[in-house]
């Protein structure tokens, strides 16, 4: 499984520095988040990023994560629309 761990350093929470990585870097830390908590990826780029072996959840609503993972992923979120990304 390829992972791109890049925001570990400069997360847990909000940091202005959030604002300098690109839109596939923020996809790839959002994603590995939910990764290694086990969901199974639908989209060929995370697939092909992540696999699914031995993933457990088809839903991402189902997913469970710590409250510090889900801070993570909201600041990625909120950075992700603030730099215009898509997908």
């Amino acid at each position: 499984m390829r992972r791109l761990a890049i925001l570990s350093l400069v997360l847990p929470l909000a940091t202005p520095s959030l604002a300098a990585f690109p839109c596939d870097e923020l996809w790839g830390e959002r994603n590995a988040v939910y990764a290694d908590a086990g969901y199974c990826f639908r989209t060929a780029r995370g697939i092909a990023a992540f696999g699914n072996a031995g993933c457990r959840y088809d839903d991402i609503r189902d997913v469970p994560l710590s409250a510090r993972d889900r801070a993570k992923v909201n600041e990625i979120v909120r950075q992700e629309r603030e730099n215009g990304c898509r997908g």
